[in-house]
């Protein structure tokens, strides 16, 4: 810790440059008090290589458990959003199931009241003196039906095409969560590699 030197040579060229012998040893003592207080004060400030040690011990100790941490909640993210993206699928399997059995069902029951609409009118037109005349009624009424039936299909599918686009939306929505989420750990991951290099 402390800086050597020839005090005796100091003396010396002090001595030869018109100093007496006691002031040159006044002079070097003092020049040694304040070169030892100097040094005191350096090394007071300075860490010796095995606190240096210790403290990157610590410091890599603190990275190990947050790694893992890190790797815990990666697992726990990703299983979350698996069971999600599970529930989300199901339920949505159970919607279209029940829209299309929704959709079978008024179209046999639209199917049957034409059927039986028309049966009913073939049996007026039969009985009925004025045949000609309800046969023309008999064809309107069985247009509007036809306009009501297609308005109903086209309203179904409408129906159909809604609910296959909320899916899509739903499916792309968890996409994007889910890279975002690979993404976040993936940044936190190259941090701590980046701070452990």
């Amino acid at each position: 810790r402390k800086l050597v030197f020839d005090t005796h040579a100091l003396v010396c060229l002090l001595e030869a440059n018109g100093f007496t012998t006691q002031q040159s040893e006044v002079i070097v003592s003092a020049l040694v008090k304040i070169m030892d207080t100097n040094l005191d004060m350096i090394y007071k400030d300075m860490v010796t290589k095995v606190q240096q040690e210790i403290a990157l011990q610590q410091v890599m100790s603190h990275i190990g458990g947050v790694k893992k941490d890190m790797i815990i909640l990666e697992k726990s993210e990703f299983s979350a959003l698996r069971s999600e993206n599970e529930k989300i699928k199901l339920e949505l399997q159970q919607i279209k199931k029940q829209v299309l059995d929704e959709i079978t069902k008024v179209r046999a029951d639209n199917k049957l009241n034409l059927n039986l609409e028309k049966s009913r009118v073939k049996e007026l037109v039969i009985s009925h003196p004025y045949a000609a005349i309800v046969e023309g009624a008999i064809f309107g009424l069985h247009a509007q039906q036809d306009r009501a039936l297609t308005q109903t299909d086209r309203k179904i599918d409408t129906e159909v095409a809604d609910l296959k686009t909320m899916l899509e939306s739903h499916k792309l929505d968890n996409i994007k969560y889910l890279a975002g989420s690979v993404f976040t750990c993936l940044t936190v991951a190259l941090g701590f590699y980046r701070l452990w290099i």
